[in-house]
């Protein structure tokens, strides 16, 4: 990978500011002068709004705003948040009521904000709140997942967002008819609170007719786009900016109504208003992740080949539609739904719910774990039914390596791929030979120990365009302008050194500026493993354009025709000169010589298709029967991510990638009772997976460099959550087959693992 990144593990620049707490977030430099807004929030999931009366609530000390439904409408702000439908089976659009910034008519979950108060202190704005005179007329909760019951919108009168399909479901139906075996399985994907280190947050303030929001997101575009529209602006009056940002995962990377709250407050005041969200009401109001349940069916040949599958889902949308919420469990589940298996005969039907519940939304993998953890566990469900060992049924069916390029069944279209030897390598690398011996060990003390595997694939998602710009300063440093958003990925590191690996310049002497609308024409932010990728492919572009632009400025110089001038990634040279530059030298020369137009480089390039990162988790639990806790005391991962310009970086990815699959698998849970009301609405009540609920995470890579961009690269971001979920709970039914357990379900509390032996104990009998 000599010319593509030299793939060093260089250490996160960044990490010295973040850890000797000089980051810059949103609540760090908020204006000091920055009025206060809380969001009183709805105390019921549904009912009607009968009063709402903020007069004494306007008049308490420090209050200068109040802000309702009302007051938005009557300022011409455009109430309806944005949210992307998918069409249903019989060609009609999915629903599409109103998400409303503040609610009006109706309260539809707990935690829904009905008013902003804005005053000189958060204490006083808490105050102000709680003399807002509201009441309501409860309505009943629908918290199933299907039809019927009261209502939340008049556009789904049975509670049904869309129905979706994609396949070809009769000729799946005739596959099924006609095969020598089948299997079926119900697989739930629990809800989870996403919990990002820090809390959702943003501030806005006006200079002139001028928007100026800093938001903690994934992304300065999208929310730009938003923002013209609901005030009724011109792109150029509105400007909006990422700081550094503690964690987005998916969640943070939409609109939510507190941006256009802060926005109007500002307007209306003319002073900068801040909001930065506590743990609770964030809990309660992000977005949250997952929850779904689907009936998951493989047709095999009498020689274990699969003929056919057939998935069919129920999805909780939450109360609204979230930005994606439609597409995630429907289009973007669909990209990896027959994983790496050589099937072309398949159906996915879908239907969406709302339920008066926070939304659900993107988290971590946006419908690529949540398709990957349904088929791989009914693959190993398969391999005990037909009586075959489930690393043999995965390598009997995965697509061969002389079949690539490979058009899915679902249209992707899989660009490179050897999965027998990145299984070959995991089955190594994990010992899986030394299982029977480590079993042993275990049943010695009294406990059960399970091993599962789960071979994933995902696909890199997002806008295939970026750009980049590079601007050299008279003191000898360089600027990058880069379209993505780190979130905490550690982008400032890698798009240097990238830069500086094409170029020749010293890491130390490239600043990475980000999250700027003002600074940056377009970008696609980040989500769907997509920065690196396409960033660094928009690097690449400005380099040749570096390049070109400089060539002709040295002949001049170097006495030599322009042909003979080549660039070897650290300096000019042409036969018959002793001049050799390198790009610092020619800026420095072209900034002498008043050549200006020489000193900034732009480019903008497109991925000719998406990558596929691909790759085998084996995880190994260990279970105490008297109490059902189950300890995940090996971890192996070997992933395929093509070339690599950071190898330390992406194994920090898929650290933290696992960390978030094997907390879903484990430990997380949400709950709501009957009417509505989060039960897991703090640390005291919702299991964040700790220190002591993490093995060590062994890392090893098998890259076979994709041929969809010029570095060969796949994106990682992802990976390790879409991995984790069926290694960790393929293993777990591993440990408890044998006590007669035959459905298990995450989390893997010690509570519910333990009722499932008790069960188990009972069936067998």
């Amino acid at each position: 990978m000599e010319k593509f990144g030299k793939s060093q593990p260089v250490k996160r620049v960044e990490d010295q500011r973040f850890l000797t707490g000089h980051g810059r977030y949103v609540d760090d430099i908020a204006p000091q002068n920055a009025l206060r807004l809380f969001v009183f929030r709805a105390p019921v999931a549904h009912a009607t709004i009968t009063t709402l009366d903020v007069a004494d609530a306007r008049e308490a000390e420090g209050v200068h705003l109040i802000l309702t439904a009302e007051d938005l409408e009557a300022a011409g702000v455009k109430m309806d948040i944005h949210a992307t439908v998918v069409p249903n089976r019989d060609g009609t659009q999915g629903a599409k009521p109103e998400r409303p910034i503040l609610a009006r008519g109706k309260v539809r979950f707990v935690g829904e904000p009905v008013a902003a108060i804005v005053a000189e202190t958060l204490a006083q704005a808490k105050d102000a709140a709680d003399l807002i005179e509201f009441d309501y007329e409860e309505l009943l909760a629908h918290m199933d997942l299907a039809t019927g019951g009261a209502a939340i919108h008049d556009e789904a009168p049975d509670n049904r967002a869309f129905d979706w399909g994609m396949g070809d479901e009769a000729a799946t139906q005739a596959a099924f008819d006609a095969a020598a075996q089948t299997v079926s399985m119900e697989i739930g994907d629990n809800r989870i609170i996403v919990n990002s280190m820090e809390p959702r947050g943003c501030y806005a303030e006006w200079e002139g007719d001028k928007l100026h929001l800093s938001v903690n997101g994934q992304g300065v575009w999208g929310e730009k786009n938003r923002m013209v529209k609901a005030f009724g602006l011109s792109p150029d009056q509105v400007r909006v900016t990422n700081p550094d940002v503690g964690g987005g995962f998916g969640m943070k990377g939409m609109s939510y109504p507190e941006h256009y709250m802060v926005s109007q407050a500002a307007r209306v005041l003319g002073r900068p208003v801040r909001w930065m969200g506590e743990r609770g009401e964030s809990m309660l109001s992000d977005n949250a992740g997952r929850d779904l349940v689907s009936v998951a069916e493989l047709a095999f040949d009498a020689d274990s080949r699969i003929t056919a599958y057939r998935v069919r889902t129920r999805c909780n949308l939450g109360a609204y539609n979230s930005q994606f919420g439609q597409p995630i469990q429907t289009q973007l589940f669909s990209k990896v739904l027959m994983g790496t298996y050589d099937v072309q005969t398949t159906w996915l039907q879908v239907e969406g719910f709302y339920t008066n519940t926070t939304q659900v939304d993107a988290y971590r993998g946006a419908g690529r774990p949540e398709a990957i953890y349904v088929l791989e566990r009914i693959m190993d469900q398969a391999a005990r039914e037909l009586g075959v060992d489930p690393w043999e049924l995965r390598r009997k069916n995965f697509i061969a390596r002389d079949k690539f390029p490979y058009q899915t069944a679902t249209g992707e279209l899989y660009d490179v791929g050897d999965f027998h030897k990145v299984l070959d390598s995991a089955e190594r690398f994990s010992d899986r030979a030394g299982f029977a011996k480590r079993r042993t060990a275990s049943e010695a003390k009294g406990h059960l120990r399970g091993q599962g595997l789960c071979y994933y694939i995902e696909s890199i998602l997002g806008d295939p365009s970026e750009n980049a710009k590079v601007e050299f300063h008279e003191d000898g440093t360089v600027s990058i302008y880069v379209g993505t958003q780190s979130n905490g990925q550690g982008h400032e590191t890698v798009y240097a050194q990238f830069l500086s690996d094409q170029t020749g310049i010293p890491a130390d002497r490239i600043r990475v500026i980000q999250g700027d609308s003002d600074l940056i024409a377009k970008g696609g932010g980040t989500g769907g493993s997509r920065s690196v990728t396409t960033q660094s492919t928009a690097t690449l572009a400005t380099v040749d354009a570096m390049i070109a632009a400089f060539t002709p400025y040295l002949a001049d110089k170097m006495g030599v025709e322009e042909s003979r001038i080549t660039f070897d990634d650290e300096r000019f040279r042409a036969e018959g000169s002793n001049l050799t530059p390198t790009m610092l030298e020619v800026a420095e020369m072209a900034r002498a010589d008043g050549r200006d137009d020489l000193l900034v480089h732009a480019a903008e390039a497109t991925l000719p298709g998406r990558s596929y990162p691909n790759g085998a988790h084996v995880a190994e639990v260990e279970i105490d029967p008297e109490t059902g806790k189950v300890t995940v005391d090996r971890y192996h991962v070997v992933d395929d991510f093509g070339n690599l310009i950071n190898p330390m970086l992406a194994e920090g990815q898929v650290h933290g990638g696992v960390a978030q699959g094997i907390g879903q698998a484990v430990t997380e849970r949400v709950v709501y009772d009957e009417d509505g009301q989060l039960l897991t609405a703090s640390f005291m009540d919702y299991a964040m997976p700790r220190a002591d609920d993490m093995p060590w995470v062994a890392f090893s890579t098998e890259p076979v460099p994709s041929t969809a961009n010029l570095m060969g690269m796949k994106g990682c971001g992802e990976a390790g959550t879409v991995g984790a979920l069926a290694a960790v709970a393929n293993a777990v039914l591993d440990a408890l087959w044998d006590r007669g357990v035959r459905q298990a379900d995450m989390p893997f509390t010690p509570q519910r693992v333990w009722e499932m032996l008790q069960d188990g104990a009972i069936a067998a009998e």
